[in-house]
């Protein structure tokens, strides 16, 4: 946050100095950082930023004397190989006589040593020229450099572009990934040839989602790439579905203690995969805390700042960084860089010193004796008989990095070069003057660079300045000496042409773990089809409980937020996961109730029809011809209706059974008691006949008068069923009031008060019949036709009167059964009661069957 003021005032302080210089014509450098750095004149001069020391030493500040300088300790071979390689690529382009022709190209190189102050003081050498005096106060020529290269780190980088992206100097960073760089506003002549840090978030989404881990811990570091980096991870993360189980910060001074802390929440967190975004720098104490604290079954997602570090493949990492996947950026391979860095020679220009540097690092001797035993450089060594990350070119990531930003500066300078008079795209169609050329013109041609590396990589920038979406996939997996080797697993390719943005060699993958598989990550388990996800209170989205879904309800996919109602005829299976057709109930002819039913009606009718044959065998014996042969036919022909109308209740209504079933049992109860009814009247009619009062009874109720009762009762009913069906007809009907996981198939009665007529008139009927029965119970035993009348309708009103209370509450089929059964049990009361004394007498005492016999108990009584 003190970065913009410090740099306002250190500018202020150096145009005060200018201006005061400036009355005397002549510009006089005033004071020389002590920076490490490389040097070659040209005809226009690229400058370069890179992080050659890992440290920086500040001296104490007195404020009694002028401080001493600070200096960089801990040499990185390295980014000494990407210095190199800026050194290699410029080289090159001055030997291609398609590229740059009649121009020369230059450099001036300085270490940052990964510190802010450093890296500002080194930009502004860069841009401030590093000559002792400037006459030349009309500001012509060329500038000190046309553009620079870096910054790697992207604190120094905003901190830098903040500045000199007010006078447009073009900026083009081989390895600052912070997505806040993509601001063209703040930041207008900054471009990079690394994808920003909203690309490398999208890209470990990927992994992420690619192998279900919802549940992982953040780590970033307390910069600018860090804490762009860990809030847009935070924003993305969510949207996929995962959830962060914590996030931890690791201290830019690598306070023990924070550390310690840090570790011991990534070992008592349920997270079993842990995203960092940071450099090495901050890495390694954090990697070493958890060495001693022995955290492992640890699956680390390292950023593309550290995945490729080789500060971290030793032996002793392991057996905790093992199986470590990484975002890296695009690897490369540049023709000719090896032999070209085993040819470099250390000269004794100052302004090349960071070679000297190199070169007592490397072979661990002096140039200048500072103390007994030190070995002396030559200068002659042989580089070959090194191994060194300097060396190692099989690796190229940062290094083909600034190979391609070099490039870059250099074809936007080409395209400058090739402009027209007349035809160019500044004020008046004019072009830039290459011997007053200015930095902001070379912006405009960088923004529409676009060519294609020997490699085969394409290079250009959007409208934000960035580079185009490609990372490599790396895993760390153990090598044959037990230190850890970074293979290449798969591409992250933002720009494919297929949808398949990430692809990986699962086959290829090295996980440190017992089962050698991908580890779960992950707060709560699945939710398997059948049930929904219940957040928990509290806990982020990704802890949840499964609920199974409701009855009617289901969800066919996994973790599933909300269960899906079944449409109406259709209910949940049992596992929840699937609506399947409702199941259809209704008494069949497969129910064993439906055949029990069917074999009584059916047992009924055959009983009728055999007592009809006895009777009709029997016809002229005096029992048969006692009880009016015709109404005992008529009755038992009504009574094998009733049997035979049952049929019409089983089976899926239909609308012709609805509108027959009903009607066809009023009908033939109707006829049956009727019958029943007149045949009262008749024994009633005969006893008073027998008496000298009565007489003239039996004429005024003879067989005529027998038939007509029953055929006009009969047709009353006929009418009131034709009535009926006329108006509201029964009708199929789908019911769910039941049970909602059946459909009921019933016949709605259409009109209940049709129906209850219906009823009504039987029961009217039953009565009367029983009423005369009962009051004609007393009469002489040759007579007691009436008794066995009237126990029949009692069987049959105590039926139908229990039939009420149990059909109301009978669900479904069952009501059917209960209205079937009161039929089958008051037909069989019927024709029991009244026919199975007359057939006992018929079969089994024949000789009881004659009319002496029937009068001779009468002659007893008398």
């Amino acid at each position: 946050m003190w970065t913009t003021p410090i740099i306002c005032l250190y500018l202020s302080f150096n145009f005060i100095s200018g201006a005061s210089i400036l009355r005397s014509g002549t510009c006089q450098l005033q004071g020389r950082f002590r920076l490490n750095g490389m040097y070659q004149a040209g005809d226009v001069i690229l400058g370069g930023l890179f992080e050659v020391h890992f440290l920086t030493v500040f001296p104490e500040l007195s404020f009694r004397t002028e401080p001493e300088p600070p200096y960089c300790e801990q040499f990185d071979m390295a980014s000494f190989q990407q210095a190199q390689t800026m050194v290699f690529a410029i080289d090159e382009i001055n030997k291609n006589p398609n590229l740059l022709p009649n121009i020369t190209l230059g450099y001036h190189l300085y270490d940052n040593c990964v510190m802010l102050g450093m890296a500002f003081r080194a930009a502004l050498s860069l841009v401030g020229g590093t000559e002792e005096s400037f006459s030349n106060l009309s500001c012509t020529g060329p500038p000190p450099v046309i553009g620079i290269v870096g910054d790697s780190n992207s604190t120094p980088s905003i901190a830098i572009s903040s500045v000199l992206g007010l006078f447009r100097v073009p900026i083009v960073s081989y390895f600052a990934t912070c997505s806040c760089l993509s601001n063209r506003k703040k930041y207008p002549s900054f471009f990079r040839t690394i994808p920003s840090d909203a690309f490398q978030v999208r890209a470990m989404i990927k992994i992420l989602r690619h192998f279900g881990w919802t549940w992982v811990g953040l780590v970033y570091s307390d910069d600018d790439y860090g804490n762009h980096a860990a809030y847009s991870f935070l924003q993305d993360v969510q949207v996929f579905g995962g959830c962060v189980a914590f996030s931890e910060i690791l201290p830019l001074d690598n306070n023990r203690r924070d550390i310690q802390r840090t570790v011991e929440v990534i070992q008592a967190s349920t997270a079993r995969v842990v995203v960092v975004f940071s450099t090495s720098t901050y890495v390694l104490p954090l990697m070493d805390e958890v060495v001693l604290q022995n955290v492992t079954d640890r699956q680390w997602i390292a950023s593309e700042a550290w995945a490729t570090s080789p500060v971290f493949h030793t032996q002793r990492l392991l057996p905790f960084l093992g199986g470590t996947l990484g975002i890296a950026i695009r690897r490369g391979e540049i023709q000719g860089l090896h032999e070209f860095l085993l040819h470099l020679r250390p000269s004794n220009d100052q302004r090349n010193n960071m070679v000297r540097i190199f070169w007592e690092n490397m072979f661990n001797c002096r140039f200048n004796i500072g103390g007994r035993g030190e070995k002396i450089c030559s200068g002659q060594e042989d580089l070959s008989s090194t191994d060194t990350s300097y060396t190692d070119v099989s690796e190229l990531r940062a290094s083909y990095n600034v190979y391609k930003t070099v490039y870059a500066l250099a074809h936007a300078l080409h395209d400058l070069m090739q402009c027209e008079e007349g035809r160019g795209p500044f004020s008046g169609n004019s072009c830039a003057d290459i011997t007053n050329l200015q930095p902001w013109q070379l912006v405009h041609y960088l923004q529409k660079v676009n060519f294609t590396t020997g490699f085969g990589d394409h290079v250009s920038f959007d409208e934000n300045g960035d580079a185009l979406a490609i990372y490599d996939v790396m895993n760390w997996q153990p090598s044959s000496d037990g230190s850890i080797i970074v293979r290449t697993v798969g591409v992250v390719n933002e720009g494919a042409a297929t949808e398949k943005v990430l692809t990986l060699d699962e086959d290829a993958l090295y996980w440190n773990f017992e089962t050698k598989k991908p580890p779960r990550s992950v707060c709560s388990e699945s939710c398997p089809p059948g049930t929904r996800r219940a957040r928990r209170k509290g806990l982020p989205v990704c802890c949840f409980d499964c609920l199974p879904c409701a009855d009617g309800e289901i969800s066919n996919t996994t973790d599933a937020n909300e269960c899906t109602i079944c449409p109406d005829d259709f209910w949940s299976n049992p596992d929840k996961d699937r609506c399947v057709p409702k199941e259809e109930e209704f008494l069949s002819y497969e129910d064993p109730l439906g055949i029990s039913l069917t074999s009584a009606s059916l047992l009924g009718t055959c009983i009728c029809a055999l007592v009809m044959i006895i009777f009709a065998h029997h016809r002229n014996t005096p029992i048969v011809r006692a009880n009016n042969s015709e109404l005992s036919f008529l009755l038992l022909l009504s009574l094998k209706l009733c049997f035979l109308c049952v049929l019409l209740f089983i089976g899926r209504p239909q609308l012709w059974t609805c509108q027959l079933r009903h009607a066809v049992f009023g009908i033939s109860f109707v006829l049956c008691v009727s019958s029943i009814l007149v045949k009262t009247m008749v024994v009633i009619a005969v006893f008073k006949s027998s008496r000298p009062e009565g007489k003239g009874a039996m004429k005024w109720f003879g067989t005529a008068q027998q038939r007509g009762t029953v055929l006009v009762l009969t047709a009353l009913q006929v009418a009131i069923c034709i009535v009926w069906l006329s108006n509201a007809s029964p009708t199929p009907h789908k019911n769910n009031q039941y049970a909602s996981s059946k459909i009921v198939y019933e016949c709605a009665v259409g009109s209940v008060a049709g129906f209850a007529v219906l009823l009504g008139y039987i029961g009217f009927l039953a009565a009367v019949s029983f009423l005369l029965a009962f009051l004609a119970r007393n009469l002489p035993d040759h007579f007691n036709e009436a008794k066995f009348i009237t126990f029949s309708m009692l069987i049959f009103c105590a039926v139908w009167i229990a039939f009420v209370p149990a059909y109301v509450s009978s669900p479904g089929k069952y009501a059917v059964a209960v209205e079937i059964f009161a039929i089958l049990a008051s037909s069989f009361g019927l024709l029991v009661a009244i026919f199975a004394p007359k057939c006992y007498i018929i079969l089994l005492h024949p000789e009881k069957n004659t009319k002496k016999a029937i009068m001779g108990r009468e002659t007893q009584k008398k």
